[in-house]
């Protein structure tokens, strides 16, 4: 993964709106954070494969970036991305990546589903 490029990442996320796509969308600061710290309060969020298609597609910011993706019906949302790709199977693969490299947040969206 290279590290966001706004311009290029928004004419990826362009090329899905008004298609159908999977997405899949996870944050964390750390499942097993609390092994080693019982004080610290670990949260997450994840969901994979849900099928949508969006009308409008939005990154923001100087970086970390937002992405918001426009449903009929409302919004999806990711905030603090830094890194993006676009892989071999065409799927647009966003994270955001703490000062250590560790997973922070991540947005992909494919044509397929994802394994």
């Amino acid at each position: 993964m290279e590290p966001i490029l706004q311009a290029d990442a928004q004419a990826v996320i362009d090329s899905f709106a008004n298609e159908d796509v999977y997405l899949h969308l996870e944050t964390t600061n750390g499942a097993y954070a609390t092994h080693f710290d019982e004080s610290f309060f670990s949260v997450g969020a994840y969901i994979r494969n849900a099928f949508l298609q969006y009308e409008l597609g939005k990154i923001v910011g100087t970086g970390p970036f937002r992405v918001g993706l426009k449903l009929s019906i409302g919004w999806v949302y990711a905030e603090g991305l830094t890194h993006y790709e676009v892989d071999e199977k065409g799927r647009l693969l966003m994270a955001g990546l703490d000062p250590a490299g560790k997973l922070a947040v991540a947005l992909q969206i494919s044509k397929t589903p994802f394994e």
